[in-house]
């Protein structure tokens, strides 16, 4: 009987021992897990964290930079392009406007010519003074402006009719000049040109100078 209890005292001391063991180790783990860290690490952390984070904040920031310079170099490009452009264009125009204005005047410029020529022998005409022998000259002058007047403006349009947009004529005595608007004048144009003049105006081809503005 009494070996008994022994035996039971004995394992129920053993137990104890174990279960003291066992939170003893138990408290020591947890203590080492809330360890709190030092102020120097706990700084080293930090740093780290703010040096990440300020280095992908810098490549952000430059390849925005990059990004913004990229687009304003292809917006200055558009801007010279589209400036050069309307220089090109306005230029054009002027020149195509100046052309116009050449050909217009000129064209007035002539029948101003004829115009006060034939005033000054209407005058002789109407002049009691003067013999019938000048005023039969004068008459017959006027017929022949009139009839020049007439042969320049039916080639100017049968050459219109030759893909050239523009033209003034200018005849003198037996001789012609024509000043086409043209960049360039092709031989067939220049060919087809002198024979309706040389047919129209009754005058040889060698006589005829032919120019492109």
């Amino acid at each position: 009987m009494n070996l008994l209890k022994r035996n039971q005292i004995i394992i129920l001391v053993i137990a104890l021992m174990l279960v003291s063991a066992g939170y003893l180790n138990f408290a020591r783990n947890q203590k080492e897990n809330t360890i709190p860290t030092t102020a120097e690490e706990e700084s080293n952390i930090q740093y780290a964290g703010i040096g990440d984070a300020k280095l992908v904040s810098s490549n952000g920031l430059v390849d925005n930079e990059q990004n913004q310079l990229v687009e304003n170099d292809a917006l200055v490009e558009n801007n010279e392009e589209e400036n050069q452009n309307e220089i090109a264009q306005t230029t054009s125009n002027e020149v195509s406007k100046e052309t116009s204005a050449y050909f217009s005047t000129s064209r007035l410029n002539r029948e101003t010519m004829y115009s006060q020529m034939i005033e000054s022998y209407q005058k002789i005409l109407e002049n009691e003074s003067i013999s019938e022998t000048q005023k039969a000259i004068a008459q017959t002058e006027i017929q022949k402006i009139n009839e020049t007047k007439n042969k320049i403006m039916i080639c100017e349009n049968l050459i219109k009719t030759k893909d050239i947009s523009d033209l003034v004529m200018f005849v003198n005595d037996k001789s012609v000049s024509v000043v086409v608007r043209a960049d360039k004048l092709e031989q067939e144009q220049i060919a087809q040109i002198q024979n309706i003049i040389a047919r129209e105006m009754q005058i040889e081809i060698s006589d005829i100078h032919i120019s492109n503005k």
